[in-house]
């Protein structure tokens, strides 16, 4: 990989993309700030040709998608078909239903199903990933649950998320490091602190340890660099703004 690439996960502008109409104006307003490949999350609902069009005509493209496991899981040839028609290059699933983490053996369930598709998808040219927050970091025995994921399932990647890894405990870059190979797209959220409450500022402007976790995503051969800001500290579209403003100073580009 020549670069990391940045892109934007449109969870951070849910509550401009709920109807056709938000959706269109949110992704002209992500092309003018300089973003051009998007994460597809918590917006309304839309024909995916359709939504594969107004990409295309706002000069974006999507990377990949956060899906719903259940439906990775039970409509894998629609979920399929569907990407196929956006032109993604993965499926990431944003978590497991909470009777899954509950415990090891329900990581070792989410494994064995993943393991079920997981080789329809990559035949179809696909990447199936697994998007973290912070229970999975809950140890059972010597391991912490992504672990017991991951493990039960080697073809799966992990898409992590710099934000709920501090937030489980762990160190985002050792996390990104240590799967090197398996970590073709990551969420960069930061983590500050305001009236003691942990909060999610621009990228740059919390206390995570940008400079390291920039340089392990470069080691562990990282491609898309995924803002994403849950409940920004300040108005969604400046926040994205600056966060890319400060990924350019470290080379990472739309």
């Amino acid at each position: 990989m020549d670069r990391l690439i940045a892109g934007i996960q449109l969870y951070t502008l849910r509550g401009f993309c709920k109807d056709l109409k938000g959706i269109e104006e949110t992704f002209k307003k992500i092309r003018k700030i300089g973003y051009r490949a998007v994460q597809i999350s918590g917006i309304g609902e839309i024909d995916f040709k359709e939504l594969k069009k107004i990409l295309d005509d706002n000069g974006l493209y999507a990377c990949s998608t956060h899906t719903p496991y259940e439906r990775i899981i039970n409509e894998t040839e629609k979920v399929i078909e569907e990407h196929k028609i956006l032109g993604c290059e993965g499926i990431f699933c944003p978590g497991l239903p909470k009777e899954l983490r509950k415990g090891k053996e329900g990581y070792l369930e989410a494994a064995k199903e993943f393991k079920k598709v997981i080789k329809k998808i990559k035949k179809e040219g696909l990447i199936l990933g697994y998007h973290n927050h912070g229970v999975e970091f809950e140890r059972f025995g010597k391991k912490t649950g992504l672990e017991i994921l991951l493990d039960g399932c080697k073809e799966l990647e992990v898409e992590i998320d710099t934000y709920w890894v501090q937030y489980g405990g762990g160190d985002p870059a050792y996390w990104i490091e240590k799967y090197s190979g398996r970590v073709s797209q990551i969420h960069l959220k930061d983590m500050g602190i305001i009236d003691n409450k942990q909060v999610m500022p621009p990228i740059g402007e919390g206390n995570l340890n940008w400079e390291r976790i920039i340089k392990a995503c470069r080691k562990a051969k990282v491609k898309y660099c995924l803002v994403e800001i849950d409940e920004p500290t300040i108005e969604p579209f400046e926040a994205i703004e600056r966060s890319l403003k400060f990924l350019k100073k470290f080379g990472i580009k739309p």
